[in-house]
């Protein structure tokens, strides 16, 4: 089961507006995305860069509000240098 869930709208670069939704299932997150309201969530097998240090920004929101731990911050930012060598995290 999903611990928690996150998620918030961005624009691409074709200008297209698009819902992102991210699930932690055990030690995974779990990127899913739609264009609009009453379309099914994709799931995204390879999500940006953008989305991944968006999430990293919620997460650090959540951990003040004791949702999440501060390991999880680590554990998000060992992921992000995982698929993202190259991002100063």
């Amino acid at each position: 089961m999903p611990k928690a869930e996150i998620s918030w709208k961005r624009v691409t670069e074709d200008g297209e507006k698009l819902q992102v939704y991210v699930q932690r299932v055990k030690r995974e997150w779990r990127f899913f995305h739609r264009k609009r309201r009453f379309e099914n969530w994709e799931p995204v097998s390879e999500p940006p860069l953008e989305d991944w240090l968006e999430l990293l920004d919620a997460v650090q929101r959540l951990i003040t509000r004791r949702r999440y731990q501060p390991d999880d911050e680590v554990l998000l930012r060992r992921q992000i240098r995982e698929h993202f060598p190259e991002a100063d995290v």
